[in-house]
């Protein structure tokens, strides 16, 4: 879709596409549920957790922190990355609405 096109759509729309599209990938979706059932930040274990080289798992995780899913602080010469409480309920509550205003017609 061209840039132009984006003010067509309300900045609720295009806040919960760029949060869908962050969550586009298999191995995102692997490192948000590896840091949900840690229930805590990870230093350097994700890339022993999910099957992938240490660059794309980095990619990916840059890709959920630019969509502000996780947060990463740096301890050192390591960055920790958690969820980000606050948009995780933000996502939550969106898509939860939106799959709650649907009714069957058929």
């Amino acid at each position: 879709m061209g840039t132009t096109k984006t003010e067509l759509f309300t900045a609720e729309q295009k806040r919960m596409a760029a949060l869908t599209k962050a969550l586009g990938h298999p191995a995102r979706i692997a490192i948000l549920m590896h840091l949900v059932n840690i229930n805590s930040c990870v230093c350097g274990d994700i890339v022993e957790k999910i099957p992938l080289a240490q660059s794309t798992i980095s990619q990916h995780l840059k890709a959920l922190k630019q969509a502000g899913i996780i947060h990463g602080d740096v301890e050192g010469a390591k960055t920790c990355y958690c969820i980000n409480p606050k948009v995780w309920a933000e996502m939550k509550g969106m898509l939860s609405q939106f799959f709650g205003n649907f009714k069957n017609c058929c």
